[in-house]
C-alpha cells in the first residue's frame, strides 16, 4: 500500500534530503519487515522526513518505530558546512537541535504515538539494545567512523529474514561519501545479506534466513 495522502503531505512539507521514490521504497520495505511483528529502527532521525513513512507502516500493522539520534546534527550540518540550517540552531547553547522540529513534525501528522524517539548516540544506545528488529535503516553520520558504528551495532539485533536498508549509497566517489557504500559492501561480502532491491541511493538488504 501506498502512504496515506497526510503521511505524504507531511513528508513533503518535512525538512530533509530523501527524495520521494527513495521514501516510498524505505516505505515499501518497511511494509515487508513489519509482517515480522518486530519494531523497526532508524539510525539518523534529523527532522522526521523519513520517521514519517515507517510511522506510516507501524500504524497499519501494530508494531512500533525507534528512531535514534543525537539531535545536534551530522558532520555536513554544522556551521560553514553545505547542509547548515540557522533556524535549526538552539539560540540559548549554540548548537544545533533538531529535536523541537522533529516532534512537530510527527505532531503535525498524527504519528506521535507509533514512534519511540531515543534521544543519545547510536553506539551507546545499541550497546544496550536487546530486543530484535524487523528492520534497521542506517543513515546517520556518514564518515567511515559512525557508519561502522551504525552497521556494527544495530545489524546484529535484526531478525532472519529481516530487512537492512542503507541510505546515500555511491558505488561512484564523484557522487557522494564511500562510508555507505563501504557498509553496503561489507553486508553483502559477509554472506548474511543478500540484495533486495536499489533506488537510486537506497539498498534494501535481506538477512538469511537462521538455519535449522
Amino acid at each position: 500500500m501506498s502512504p496515506s495522502p497526510t503521511t505524504l503531505a507531511a513528508f513533503e512539507e518535512a525538512k530533509g534530503f530523501m527524495p520521494l521514490d527513495e521514501g516510498l521504497a524505505l516505505h515499501r520495505a518497511a511494509e515487508t519487515a513489519a509482517a515480522l511483528g518486530l519494531p523497526l529502527l532508524e539510525v539518523g532521525t534529523y527532522c522526521g522526513r523519513s520517521t514519517l513513512l515507517l510511522a506510516d507502516v507501524a500504524r497499519a500493522a501494530g508494531t512500533t518505530v525507534v528512531t535514534v539520534d543525537h539531535h545536534r546534527g551530522s558532520e555536513e550540518q554544522q556551521p560553514g558546512w553545505e547542509y547548515h540550517d540557522t533556524s535549526l540552531v538552539d539560540p540559548e547553547v549554540g548548537r544545533m537541535d533538531t529535536l523541537p522540529t522533529f516532534r512537530r513534525t510527527l505532531h503535525g501528522a498524527g504519528l506521535e504515538e507509533h514512534v519511540v524517539a531515543v534521544v543519545g548516540r547510536s553506539p551507546q544506545i545499541a550497546a544496550l539494545w536487546r530486543t530484535p528488529l524487523g528492520l534497521v535503516f542506517i543513515d546517520g553520520g556518514h564518515t567511515d567512523e559512525h557508519a561502522t558504528a551504525d552497521y556494527e551495532g544495530w545489524a546484529p539485533h535484526l531478525a532472519p529474514g529481516g530487512l537492512l536498508v542503507i541510505h546515500d549509497v555511491f558505488p561512484d566517489p564523484a557522487d557522494g561519501g564511500q562510508a555507505p557504500y563501504r557498509i553496503y559492501r561489507r553486508a553483502l561480502e559477509s554472506g548474511e545479506f543478500g540484495e533486495v532491491s536499489v533506488t537510486r541511493s537506497l539498498r534494501v538488504l535481506r538477512r538469511a534466513e537462521a538455519r535449522r
